[in-house]
C-alpha cells in the first residue's frame, strides 16, 4: 500500500484525538489526498520522506495551472459532486483556498517531523501564499430590513431562520455555534447566551441586546407549541438544525429582495457595526472568540472609504467639542 496514504490515516487519527471539528478535518483530508494523487501520478513519489521543497512548489504551479475542479482525491465522486454542472471548472483557484491548502499541508508535515516519520520537513523556507480577502458588504439599515421582511414568521421554519439571523447580527454568533445552544444556555434576565460549541472548544458568553431579548421570548413560547426539542433552534423533525438549511434559506431570501446575504456576512457586519457605532477592539475580539485582538483586526480592518468617513464623522474631535 502507498505509504504516504498510510501516513495519511495516522494523520486523520490524530486529528480526531485532538477534537478537531468536523470541518478542519474534512479540509485536511482532502487536501492531503488530492497532494497524495498529484506525487504519485506526477512525481512517482509514494513516501513521505521522498517530498522535498520543489515537489510542493511544484504542485502549488500545477494547480495554478489546471484551475479548479479538474483534479480529485477520488474520481468515483465526480458525478456525485454534479461537476458536469458547474459553470465555474478550470477557473483560477483563488489565492486563499491555495493559501489553505498550504497551511493544510504544512501541518501534516510538522506531524510527521514532530512524530520523526521524516527527517528534515520539507515545508520549511517555502514562502507562505498571502490568501485574498473579500470585502465582505456592510449592509444598509434599509436592505437589512428588506431581507428581515421577507420571511414570513407565522411559519415554523422561516420564523426559526428569522430568529437565527437577528442572532448573529445582535450578537457575533457563528451559524454553528448557535444551532447547537439549548434553553439552559439563555440568560433572558441579564441578556447572556453561553455558547459551548465553539471554535476554539472553549465556552464563552456573548450578550444580546432588549429587542434581541423580546424576540427570543416570543421564538421561545412559539417553539414551545411545536415541538420538545432539546435544541433552541431544532429541525422540522427536533434533531440539530444543519447548517446548509440556513444558508440555504438565508440564499433563497435573499433572492427575494435582491440581496446576497450570507450568515458569516452578518457576523462581519455585526462587528463592522459595533466598531462604528464606537466599540473597542478588545471587548470586540472577547465577543467574536478570537484568540488575540490582532486576529480580530487582522478579519474586520477591511472598511471601505465609506465606512471610515462614517466612523470619522462620529468621531471628529470638532463635532464632539463645544468650540
Amino acid at each position: 500500500m502507498n505509504k504516504f496514504l498510510i501516513e495519511i490515516d495516522r494523520y486523520m487519527y490524530d486529528c480526531t484525538d485532538r477534537n478537531l471539528s468536523t470541518k478542519t478535518m474534512r479540509s485536511y483530508d482532502q487536501t492531503l489526498r488530492l497532494f497524495q494523487r498529484y506525487l504519485t501520478e506526477k512525481q512517482s513519489i509514494d513516501k513521505p520522506e521522498q517530498v522535498k521543497s520543489e515537489h510542493i512548489r511544484a504542485y502549488f504551479t500545477y494547480i495554478r495551472e489546471r484551475g479548479k475542479y479538474n483534479a480529485l482525491a477520488d474520481d468515483s465522486m465526480r458525478d456525485v459532486n454534479g461537476l458536469h454542472n458547474r459553470g465555474d471548472v478550470g477557473r483560477p483557484v483563488s489565492e486563499t483556498t491555495l493559501a489553505n491548502y498550504q497551511r493544510n499541508i504544512a501541518a501534516f508535515f510538522s506531524y510527521l517531523y514532530r512524530e520523526k516519520a521524516i527527517r528534515k520537513n520539507p515545508c520549511e523556507g517555502i514562502e507562505k501564499i498571502k490568501p485574498q480577502r473579500k470585502v465582505k458588504a456592510l449592509l444598509s439599515e434599509n436592505e437589512l430590513a428588506l431581507f428581515f421582511r421577507s420571511f414570513d414568521v407565522s411559519k415554523f421554519h422561516e420564523f426559526r431562520t428569522w430568529i437565527i439571523a437577528r442572532m448573529i447580527l445582535d450578537t457575533g454568533c457563528r451559524i454553528g455555534e448557535l444551532v447547537s445552544i439549548m434553553p439552559s444556555d439563555i440568560d433572558l434576565r441579564n441578556g447572556a447566551l453561553l455558547l459551548r460549541n465553539t471554535k476554539s472548544k472553549h465556552e464563552r458568553f456573548v450578550y444580546f441586546s432588549h429587542k434581541m431579548g423580546s424576540n427570543l421570548r416570543s421564538w421561545l413560547e412559539y417553539r414551545d407549541r411545536y415541538t420538545n426539542s432539546q435544541y433552541v433552534f431544532p429541525s422540522i423533525k427536533g434533531n440539530m438544525l444543519d447548517i446548509r438549511t440556513v444558508g440555504a434559506s438565508f440564499k433563497r431570501h435573499s433572492k427575494l429582495v435582491g440581496l446576497d446575504v450570507q450568515p458569516h456576512q452578518l457576523r462581519n457586519n455585526f462587528a463592522k457595526y459595533y466598531l462604528l457605532n464606537g466599540g473597542d477592539w478588545s471587548t470586540l475580539s472577547r465577543i467574536l472568540g478570537h484568540s488575540s485582538v490582532d486576529v480580530t483586526q487582522q478579519a474586520y480592518l477591511d472598511f471601505t472609504d465609506q465606512e471610515v468617513g462614517r466612523k470619522y464623522q462620529k468621531h471628529s474631535p470638532l463635532n464632539n467639542l463645544d468650540i
